[in-house]
């Protein structure tokens, strides 16, 4: 009932209860090793022997038990499974899946800059007749234009019917070389026609007239649209007079943007949905096209190209739209969801649970990310358990008990050894 009470021999105490015998062994309790002395205010200041701070207080010992702790790996955090409901944390495991991804974006609806025809007038002349005069008019291919009056194609009609005239008289000649000469007179000189060109019907014309027209008629190369028009009845034009400019609208052109970090799924050929406010309920199918190797300077995007089929001329140039790239790059990866990842500066890490409460922080390397999940390349197997809510707060816990493992280490700097005083203040004490 009272420790301090001892006999030498047995006795009984004044209840008559026995005393308790204590034996040699566990009489000398042992002492655990004590390898260095801490400064209570500031760790990272130790002592060999044992001393005082400038405040008078007793350096601390650091025993060998405590050493070993640090076998642990560091900055590991222990949290009671009370505390660990209390904050929420919830965990998720890493598997091996195939990693996809959409990519949605805004698009512009464009002119198919191939399918674009600029007329250009191949000799000087007036304008007589415009038969397509207004912007926005469907034009068919090979549709008479306009009639233009210039006295160079008058001068090689003339040409063409003398070539023509003279071959009749010449045909007959004995003489082989002037009816060669005859014949390729008169291909040149239609050729010369057919190069400022005059349609194929009006040759035909005057082959069998030979009645030199005024004007000529010039004809659509395509179909198309007349987007502009450049010149008007009685004008005086020149090869440089832009007179039509005519787009095909069959297909379109859609421009958008990405961000730079969608730039590694997508490739050309993968395919298109597109939707627009101005044509509700119906998609559009088409496909990615070209991907333009430049960024946007202001909005830190990548342009990209989309060709669409246009029935019915419903897509029109400037119309906006909702455009999603179905990627089809695919990946093969150990993935995580992109919550669990923690971002600290140059340094990407997770938690992973190695045992109930216990949670050891993890330098890994993240791959691409889709739907809410990233892949890891490095760092994390198949199978691990990871924090993925309130890992911030563990992360907080775990460098707190970094700096604390590192301020325990003794320094072999400087500064970390006693001054003179505090060793004679520790040998005074120690005597």
């Amino acid at each position: 009932m009272n420790p301090s009470a001892t006999s030498p021999v047995p006795a009984k105490d004044a209840m008559g209860m026995d005393y308790e015998p204590v034996y040699a062994e566990d009489n000398a309790p042992k002492q655990p090793k004590i390898l260095f002395y801490r400064n209570p205010m500031n760790p990272s200041v130790t002592s060999p022997v044992p001393a005082k701070d400038n405040m008078g207080m007793d350096y601390l010992p650091v025993y060998a038990d405590e050493e070993d702790k640090t076998d642990e790996s560091a900055g590991e955090v222990k949290i009671d499974a009370a505390t660990v409901q209390n904050i929420g944390v919830r965990t998720a495991f890493a598997k091996k899946t195939l990693l996809s991804h959409v990519v949605r974006a805004v698009g512009r609806v464009a002119y198919d800059e191939e399918r674009i025809v600029r007329l250009h007038p191949k000799t000087e002349g007036w304008i007589e007749t415009l038969h397509a005069d207004k912007t926005g008019e469907q034009v068919r291919k090979n549709q008479e234009l306009l009639s233009i009056y210039s006295p160079q194609l008058v001068a090689s009609q003339q040409e063409y019917v003398l070539a023509i005239n003279n071959l009749k008289v010449l045909e007959k000649s004995p003489i082989e070389d002037i009816r060669r000469g005859a014949e390729e007179l008169v291909k040149s000189s239609r050729e010369r026609l057919k190069l400022l060109d005059v349609p194929e019907h009006q040759l035909h014309e005057l082959t069998d007239s030979r009645s030199i027209k005024k004007s000529l008629h010039i004809h659509t190369p395509a179909d198309g649209i007349v987007i502009n028009i450049g010149a008007r009845e009685g004008q005086y034009v020149t090869p440089e007079t832009e007179l039509y400019m005519i787009a095909d609208l069959s297909k379109v052109w859609v421009y958008a943007e990405i961000y730079e970090y969608e730039l590694p799924w997508v490739k050309e050929g993968d395919p298109v949905d597109m939707q627009l406010a101005g044509i509700p309920g119906r998609t559009f199918k088409g496909h990615l096209t070209f991907i333009y190797p430049y960024a946007e300077a202001k909005t830190r995007t990548i342009k990209v190209r989309l060709a669409f089929d246009n029935p019915g001329l419903l897509l029109k140039p400037d119309m906006f739209a909702e455009v999603t790239i179905l990627a089809g790059k695919q990946v093969d990866a150990i993935v995580i969801p992109s919550e669990a990842v923690v971002r600290s500066g140059a340094h990407t890490q997770v938690f992973v649970v190695r045992a109930p409460g216990k949670f050891e922080p993890r330098a890994v390397t993240v791959g691409l990310a889709s739907n809410g999940d990233v892949s890891i390349l490095q760092g994390l197997g198949v199978g691990e358990e990871v924090v993925t809510s309130a890992q911030f707060l563990i992360d907080s816990e775990s460098k707190l008990n970094e700096a604390t493992s590192k301020m325990m280490e003794p320094s072999a700097t400087p500064a970390s050894e006693p001054s003179r005083l505090q060793i004679e203040q520790g040998a005074h004490r120690h005597d």
